[in-house]
Parts: structure tokens; C-alpha cells; sequence
């Protein structure tokens, strides 16, 4: 089974910095697309970054763009989220997901979820 564990987010004020992590297993596949869903109370979930692991092609919600940036290790397996200007309109649960074949912004067509991790901006 794939599993994908995050780690990182937490609190931190209007403008700072965050970095989320997450590391895949069990893919059967050699590439595949990691991406970082979020979802705020009471609004539905929004895919805000995505990675394709077989060449590093990078896509963002244009909400983010020029603050974030999702990178990948050697491995191909784990995936980081740097969240820089950090606004309150970022806070959400963020969810680390994937899915085979090419990356996707819709959160609809990702097959595989970790827990979610909080990040809260004040």
C-alpha cells in the first residue's frame, strides 16, 4: 500500500516561514505525482503544489506562486514544501497526496492521502 507521511507545519506569524515534508512508500510505479492539497474550515480542498517525480516538473496554484516552492530529494520519495510570506489566508490543513501519471491541481484525482498536518498563520 502507498503511505505517505508529512511532517512540519505549525503556527507562525503574518509573513514568516514554513517547510512541509513528505515522505512516500509502497509506489509501485518509478514516477508519480506528489502534490499538496490544503483545506480551510468550511471550504473545499484546493491543490496549491505538485511535483512529477520522474523529472522534477513543478506546478502551482496561482495562489501561491512566488511563496512557495515543493522540491524533491535524490530519492524521489520525499517531497518539501518551503511556504515563504506566509499570509493568513494560508492557514489550513495540508495534505500531502498522490496519484499515477501526470500531475493534476485538482484535489479530485489524487488517490492516496497522508493525515494532514495543521498550519496556522496569524
Amino acid at each position: 500500500d502507498v503511505q505517505l507521511v508529512e511532517s512540519g507545519g505549525g503556527s507562525v506569524q503574518a509573513g514568516g516561514s514554513l517547510r512541509l515534508s513528505c515522505a512516500a512508500s509502497g509506489y509501485t510505479y518509478s514516477s508519480y505525482c506528489l502534490g499538496w492539497v490544503r483545506q480551510a474550515p468550511g471550504q473545499e480542498r484546493e491543490g496549491v503544489a505538485a511535483i512529477y517525480t520522474g523529472g522534477g516538473y513543478t506546478y502551482y496554484a496561482d495562489s501561491v506562486k512566488g511563496r512557495f516552492t515543493l522540491s524533491q530529494d535524490m530519492t524521489k520519495t520525499t517531497v518539501k514544501l518551503q511556504m515563504s510570506d506566509l499570509k493568513p489566508e494560508d492557514t489550513a490543513t495540508y495534505y500531502c497526496a498522490a496519484k499515477s501519471g501526470a500531475c493534476v491541481m485538482s484535489a479530485t484525482f489524487y488517490g492516496f492521502w497522508g493525515q494532514g498536518t495543521q498550519v496556522t498563520v496569524s
